[in-house]
């Protein structure tokens, strides 16, 4: 693993209080060979009821058939569907029969109602059955509002959460546009997975297969950071969603879970450092990233100082902040409004949804002015985001632009920096 962080302002004014950001890079080992990799696991949550029928259902099956293709017979999965109930259609283990695994999932038909809390917490169970030390993966994928069992997104997402803590990441599919995106991205959240937007059969299989990619290139697991303050900072704000930010003695505890061979991974964190009475090299922080590595499940840890130079006020004056981590904390403060926005709109709120993404819009097209220009072009792809947004709603979309703009906002902020490649 390779850290690197980059102040917004290495240099702060003597007896000043000051602000201070910085973009920390992560950047996971790209070996190209995955051949010795560990036996993955995979528990698949599947919605089968009633409204999946048809070509929805269709498409999820295709793309677990193809996902059989993919595994080793070493590697380990399992497969729940549910309606107003859950059902073991493939009992979570090692993928040493693929033929009747396929069978399995050929037989599937639609059914009833929507107990997604009873499917999840099935294939949750599963999940731990075969967990070993790295881990389980588990997908859920639905197309409805759960009106069955637990229906709280809050709820479900401390589910999500205590899940992680156990070794399960969950990732959420949603398809078409009747699904509740507030219960399916608090799971993802919790869950430190991703959150996917699928409105047709065609996303849905690509989608699948990039989780797929990534399950089996993994290249790290078990990532977090923590942040250990010294006594010169008062507060500290991580600009990004991420799924767990703990307090810890030392200070902050950031959970970052599994990264891909390859893979490169930013976030924002923002500190407040009030007067420093003293001139000259102050620490006010130091980031010590753990990791165990694959295929060897080595644990490792990279530790990184953070020092500012306190100067007099008058040499201060001439600073000049960082462009890159200046354009970066614009962009994540775009995607909160755009969260915020998801947020608005699932509520039918356009007027307070209209508010956030022309706060977003501002966001960003104050940042191209001085961003870099890869990163601007990037300013630039997420402003034609929000005037998409702006326009689904507009037109009465509002459905469609709450699922996107929670999507992109997960993937943005969550997962900052990703580069998906192939396996």
């Amino acid at each position: 693993m390779h850290l690197t962080a980059h102040l917004d302002l290495d240099v702060i004014a003597h007896q000043t209080d000051s602000q201070v950001s910085v973009l920390v890079e992560l950047a996971a080992p790209d070996d190209g060979d995955r051949h010795g990799r560990p036996a993955s696991a995979l528990q698949v949550v599947l919605d089968r009821s009633g409204s999946m029928a048809g070509a929805r259902l269709d498409a999820a099956k295709t793309s677990l058939l193809a996902l059989v293709d993919r595994l080793d017979p070493r590697d380990r999965l399992g497969l729940v569907t549910f309606d107003q109930q859950a059902t073991i259609a493939v009992p979570a283990g090692p993928l040493t029969d693929k033929v009747a695994v396929k069978r399995a999932i050929a037989d599937i038909r639609d059914g009833g109602s929507t107990d997604l809390s009873g499917g999840y917490f099935r294939g949750l169970q599963e999940a731990r059955r075969v967990a070993g030390p790295g881990g389980t993966t588990l997908l859920l994928i639905s197309d409805g509002h759960a009106n069955a069992g637990l229906c709280d997104p809050r709820q479900l997402g401390d589910v999500a959460r205590k899940a992680h803590a156990e070794g399960i990441t969950t990732t959420t599919l949603g398809m078409g546009l009747g699904y509740d995106e507030r219960l399916l991205s608090a799971i993802a959240a919790g869950g430190a997975g991703n959150e996917h937007f699928a409105e047709n059969a065609d996303s849905a299989v690509a989608l699948v297969a990039g989780e797929v990619d990534g399950l089996l290139s993994m290249a790290v697991q078990a990532g977090a950071l923590v942040v250990k303050l010294s006594p010169h900072v008062r507060g500290i704000h991580v600009l990004n969603e991420l799924p767990s930010i703990v307090a810890v003695p030392e200070g902050l505890l950031i959970e970052l879970g599994s990264l891909y061979a390859g893979e490169t991974r930013s976030l924002v964190i923002t500190f407040d450092v009030p007067a420093i009475p003293a001139l000259g090299l102050a620490e006010i922080a130091s980031l010590e990233f753990s990791y165990v590595a694959l295929p060897a499940l080595e644990q490792h840890t990279v530790t990184v100082p953070l020092h500012v130079n306190v100067v007099p006020g008058d040499q201060a004056a001439g600073r000049i902040a960082d462009p890159s981590v200046r354009t970066e904390v614009a962009f994540q403060r775009a995607q909160r409004a755009k969260r915020e926005a998801s947020a608005a709109m699932s509520a039918g709120d356009s007027r307070s949804a209209g508010r956030s993404l022309r706060r977003a819009q501002q966001l960003l097209g104050e940042a191209c002015a001085s961003a870099p220009a890869p990163m601007a072009a990037e300013l630039a792809e997420d402003l034609a985001v929000v005037a998409r947004l702006q326009e689904e709603m507009d037109s009465g979309q509002l459905a469609r632009a709450a699922k996107f703009s929670s999507a992109d906002a997960a993937a943005k902020s969550r997962t900052r920096g990703r580069d998906r490649r192939s396996a």
